[in-house]
C-alpha cells in the first residue's frame, strides 16, 4: 500500500510508515501525478481535495487530519467511491484553551474579569461545550445556542440566537453551512451587529465565513461594539488586513495548532485507515510528547493577574498576534503565501494538562479554577 502523507503532521513516518510504502509531500505543493499509484491520501486543511487532485489516480481512501471537512468535495468522493475520514473533536480542546488565552489578555489589557462577564457560546459540539465548561469554572455565566442540537435533544438549554446575543460576550464554533434549517455563512451580519452594543465583544475561532468580514470592519472602525478576538478570516490566506488592525487578537488560524491536537488527529487518522485496510497494527504514543513541566501561580495584584500569568506561561497568544501583523507589511503578492507559511511553521504548543500549575498557600483558592480550565494543580 502507498500512502501519501502531508509532512507537515508530527510523526507522520512513525504512524504510517508500517503500514505501507509512505510518500510525503508538502501540503500546498501536492500535485496529481504525486498520487497516479497512491492508495491513501493523509492530508490538512490546506490541501483541497477534489476531481482536479484525485481524479485517475488509484487513491481510495482520503484521511483528513483535521476536524474541518469543507476542503473536501464531498459529492465527488462519493460518486467515486472513495473513502473520506476526518479527525473530528481532535483539536477541541486546544480551540478551547485558544478561547480562554484570548479572553484573559484581552480582559488584562481593558482591566476587566471574566468572572463579571456573560459569555454565549454558539455552537456547542465538540470545542463549544470545552469552552463552555472552562467559562463556567472561571465563573462565568454562560449562554449556550445549538439550534440543531436543540432539535435533537429537545433540551431547553440551547437557547435560540436571539435570546442569547445579549450577552458580553459571543463565541463562534460552528461549521460554515450554507443550506440546511440553520445555515452559518455570515451567520454574524449587519443586522445581528445592529443588535449588539458598544460593550459586547465578538470572538470567531470556528470558520472565518461564519462572520460578515465586511459588516464587522464597519463596526470596529464604528466603535459600534467593544471588540473583536479573530483566528479565522474570509478569504484565506488573502485576509483583511484592515480588520487585522482593529482586531484585539489576530491570529493566523492557529487555535486548534498544539501537538496533542495534531497527535490525536494523525492517530484517529491512523487507526480508520487501519480498519479500512484490515491491518492490526497498534500504535504506541507514548513517546510522542514532552514531559510535563511546572508554573509557579504567583501572587499578584488580583486573581485575573494571577491567572493571566499563569496562562501566558503555558501559552503566550500575543506572540502569535503580533507574528501574524508583521505580514501586514509585506507586498499585497506575498501575505497570501505567507499566512500559509506561518500557519504551517507554527510552534504546536502543548495542552494545558501538560502542565502543573504549582501554587504556595498565598494562590491556594485558584486551584478549582487552574483544575477547571484543563490544568494539572499542586500544592507547595
Amino acid at each position: 500500500m502507498i500512502i501519501a502523507v502531508d509532512r507537515a503532521l508530527p510523526y507522520w513516518n512513525e504512524a504510517f510508515s508500517g503500514l505501507g510504502k509512505v510518500r510525503p509531500f508538502a501540503g500546498n505543493e501536492l500535485r496529481p501525478e504525486t498520487l497516479r499509484d497512491a492508495d491513501a491520501l493523509i492530508v490538512r486543511t490546506i490541501t483541497p481535495v477534489n476531481a482536479d487532485l484525485l481524479e485517475g489516480s488509484a487513491v481510495r481512501f482520503v484521511g483528513a487530519a483535521s476536524a474541518g471537512m469543507d476542503h473536501a468535495d464531498h459529492d465527488y468522493l462519493r460518486r467515486k467511491g472513495i473513502y473520506f475520514c476526518r479527525a473530528a473533536g481532535c483539536n477541541a480542546d486546544a480551540v478551547s484553551e485558544y478561547v480562554i488565552a484570548a479572553l484573559y489578555a484581552v480582559a488584562a489589557r481593558n482591566d476587566w474579569t471574566p468572572s463579571e462577564k456573560s459569555l454565549a457560546v454558539i455552537g456547542v459540539g465538540h470545542v463549544g461545550s470545552r469552552v463552555a465548561r472552562k467559562a463556567r469554572a472561571l465563573g462565568m455565566e454562560v449562554l449556550l445556542c445549538d439550534p440543531p442540537l436543540g432539535d435533537a435533544t429537545g433540551d431547553d438549554k440551547y437557547q435560540p440566537f436571539e435570546h442569547v446575543i445579549g450577552a458580553d460576550i459571543l463565541t463562534f464554533h460552528t461549521p460554515l453551512t450554507d443550506d440546511g434549517p440553520y445555515p452559518t455563512r455570515h451567520m454574524l451580519n449587519r443586522g445581528v451587529i445592529d443588535r449588539l452594543s458598544q460593550k459586547q465583544f465578538l470572538i470567531n475561532a470556528s470558520r472565518g465565513g461564519v462572520f460578515d468580514g465586511r459588516a464587522l470592519l464597519d463596526a470596529l472602525r464604528g466603535k459600534r461594539i467593544l471588540g473583536a478576538i479573530l483566528d479565522v478570516w474570509e478569504g484565506e490566506p488573502e485576509i483583511d488586513y484592515q480588520l487585522l488592525e482593529l482586531a484585539d487578537i489576530g491570529t493566523p488560524h492557529i487555535a486548534g495548532s498544539t501537538l496533542d491536537g495534531k497527535i490525536r488527529a494523525v492517530t484517529l487518522i491512523r487507526d480508520q485507515l487501519c480498519e479500512f485496510s484490515g491491518i492490526d497494527l497498534p500504535l504506541n504514543t507514548d513517546g510522542f510528547y514532552p514531559p510535563v513541566r511546572r508554573i509557579r501561580a504567583r501572587q499578584a495584584a488580583s486573581p485575573r493577574e494571577t491567572i493571566s500569568q499563569a496562562l501566558r506561561e503555558a501559552y503566550d497568544i500575543e506572540k502569535d498576534d503580533a507574528a501574524l501583523r508583521k505580514l501586514a507589511s509585506l507586498p499585497e503578492n506575498l501575505r497570501g503565501k505567507n499566512f500559509e507559511q506561518l500557519r504551517a511553521a507554527h510552534f504546536l504548543r502543548q495542552e494545558f494538562p501538560h502542565y502543573t500549575v504549582e501554587l504556595d498557600e498565598s494562590v491556594r483558592g485558584l486551584s478549582d479554577i487552574f483544575t477547571g480550565i484543563g490544568f494539572k494543580a499542586a500544592a507547595v
